[in-house]
């Protein structure tokens, strides 16, 4: 059987920028809800805390799919854990335009979840496997791009429609199931890359492991991934609140734009990668991080909103850094038949650092204000990516 990792004729030059644009359709829908926040605790009527536990149902959907299934794609193939992804997020934008209450919330975001599980490790193995051989160093930055990129227009895209257009709560997800239906047309064109893919019907719950070629890069990787996506998580998740109840902004578009600079600017940091090299570039993103959650705790601390933007734009290029470089590190390390299981357990690490710091976040709010769990937060992140960059170099300079 030919192996269509080195031949796939089907897919031609680009295919590769056709799934990675699947890849961001897929992900946008993961932060549609963001600037919407403040509409549904209008309309319904629930807590600060409750919107942190709604926003880290999302997360533990994508740790619980990755866990189950994260490697299954290494079996029966990239496409069909692909096709079924963009069907979870359909069904997810289907539940958040009837949504009317607290648990059809939490049941549209663990859809969510479900679609953004499915789609992470195996979609990033299926953009570096459909890349051509010339493309190859350019499909790592496009793999984690679209990743970053979509999760920055989820936000931008609903905000901009909330505060414009009319429905804002109906017409983004709408939006987003027709750019979900050309998404899963493309997808079905798209060759598969898996050489001796079995039936899907054969897949069976099986939790990731680590190839032993995989684990001396793993722990550097996954802190880097865990501290710059718990910054992400804050303000995909509280940022709204801050920006209405601290400092005046009730404007949805301003919202989604913030939110969107956090992650455009993770897409800039990674182009930096490939003149730094992946090992160097997870300990000086960690560095970056650092800046970025000074930065957020002196808009905290003196509710004034520049900072917070320089915060979106420095923490975002730190956490870009980091994140490209613990995936080329780990992808060049992983064998091809185990790459998509070793990426998933990344990515567990990741959503674990967007989930729980997210719920700390909630539950200091009720006692000591916004402002002040979110300073807690920027000390503790600040913390751990220290001590992660300070490992880093340690082992950089052993030679191990």
């Amino acid at each position: 059987m030919t192996d269509r990792r080195t031949a796939r004729p089907a897919a031609g030059r680009f295919g590769y920028l056709v799934a990675a644009a699947a890849f961001a359709v897929c992900m946008m829908g993961t932060t549609l809800p963001t600037p919407l926040y403040g509409l549904y605790q209008e309309e319904i009527g629930f807590s600060e805390l409750t919107v942190t536990v709604v926003f880290a149902v999302y997360a533990f959907g994508v740790i619980g799919v990755l866990l189950l299934v994260g490697n299954v794609s290494d079996t029966v193939g990239r496409r069909p854990v692909l096709l079924g992804a963009l069907g979870f997020a359909a069904c997810s934008a289907v539940v958040f335009l009837a949504a009317d209450d607290v648990p059809l919330l939490c049941l549209g975001r663990l859809l969510s979840g479900f679609s953004a599980g499915l789609f992470t490790g195996a979609g990033t193995a299926y953009v570096l496997e459909l890349a051509p051989p010339a493309s190859r160093a350019r499909a790592g930055f496009v793999a984690t791009a679209a990743n970053m990129g979509g999760l920055g227009c989820g936000a931008l895209l609903s905000g901009l429609l909330a505060e414009y257009a009319p429905d804002p709560l109906v017409l983004p997800f709408v939006v987003h199931l027709v750019l979900l239906a050309v998404s899963f047309a493309l997808t079905l064109r798209l060759p598969e890359t898996v050489t001796g893919a079995r039936p899907l019907r054969t897949a069976r719950p099986v939790r990731p492991s680590l190839p032993p070629e995989v684990r001396g890069v793993f722990v550097p990787a996954g802190i880097a991934a865990f501290a710059g996506f718990s910054l992400l998580g804050v303000f995909t998740s509280v940022s709204p609140a801050f920006l209405a109840t601290e400092l005046d902004v009730h404007n949805h578009a301003v919202v989604g734009l913030i939110v969107f600079t956090a992650f455009f600017a993770s897409t800039l940091g990674q182009l930096l990668v490939p003149r730094l090299g992946t090992a160097r570039a997870i300990p000086l993103g960690c560095l970056v991080l650092i800046a970025g959650l000074a930065l957020l705790a002196v808009s905290l601390a003196r509710t004034t909103l520049p900072p917070m933007v320089l915060a979106a734009l420095v923490g975002g290029a730190g956490q870009g850094m980091g994140l490209r470089g613990a995936v080329g590190e780990i992808a060049a390390a992983s064998p091809a038949e185990h790459r998509g299981g070793a990426l998933s357990m990344l990515f567990v690490v990741a959503y674990f650092g967007i989930s729980i710091p997210v719920i700390g976040v909630g539950l200091l709010t009720g006692p000591i204000g916004l402002a002040q769990a979110g300073l807690v937060f920027s000390a503790c992140m600040a913390a751990l990516a220290a001590a992660s960059g300070a490992y880093l170099l340690r082992r950089a300079r052993a030679g191990t």
